[in-house]
């Protein structure tokens, strides 16, 4: 075996390493939070030294806002992908519903789908400082919802958008976190998709007469 290939391998195993710790972290926050997981149960869940976790992350609490930090990341990816597949012609109910689709495949998924994205929604309402590489997916969020809400908006300036952008998104945040949330987790998807696209559609629509 060649130096070169030995290299490799031993990147792919730290690689491998690395995300079993994250994976273990974040569903053990999903189940009690930062406060209630320790060192041990991480690398004993991840099958890792607890070595492991000074190497690649420095300390616990860094591989806990690194875990969180991927899974905001991917959430954002996917209403990103949601948001991207809308044409031309779509409407406000179809924004909404690419805007809120992540949450909502939680919701009716349940489970340690949903007590995830409790753990992402609590932090994504007071994002950490050292969060700043995820303001790009943000904007970039917020951008391609505001492509199709000023087709439909004409009459609504583009910081006004912003503005009701940023409140759906809390929205969402906060009901993966409140009461409603749970009762909603009980309803099929289809159910889930009906009690909510609308509430999250009047977000964006505001005050201002529409046709759609």
């Amino acid at each position: 075996m060649t130096g070169a290939k030995r290299t490799d391998l031993r990147r792919e195993a730290g690689q491998r390493t690395r995300d079993g710790l994250q994976t273990a972290a974040l569903e053990l926050l999903a189940q009690r939070g930062q406060e209630g997981v320790t060192l041990r149960e991480i690398t004993d869940r991840a099958g890792a030294n607890v070595a492991a976790v000074s190497y690649h992350f420095g300390s616990l609490k860094a591989l806990c806002d690194s875990a969180i930090e991927h899974a905001l990341e991917r959430y954002l990816d996917a209403q990103l992908l949601e948001l991207n597949a809308l044409g031309s012609d779509a409407t406000l109910q179809d924004v909404a519903t690419a805007f809120a689709r992540p949450m909502m495949r939680a919701l009716a998924a349940g489970g340690q789908d949903l007590a995830m994205m409790r753990t992402v929604a609590r932090v994504g309402i007071d994002p950490p400082e050292g969060w700043d590489r995820l303001a790009a997916k943000f904007d970039r969020s917020r951008r391609d919802a505001l492509r199709v809400l000023t087709a439909n908006l004409p009459g609504v300036g583009e910081e006004e958008l912003i503005f009701r952008t940023r409140c759906a998104a809390g929205l969402l945040n906060w009901l993966a976190l409140a009461p409603i949330g749970t009762e909603l987790a009980a309803l099929s998807a289809e159910q889930i998709e009906r009690q909510l696209v609308p509430v999250v559609a009047g977000a964006f629509r505001g005050d201002a007469p529409t046709g759609h």
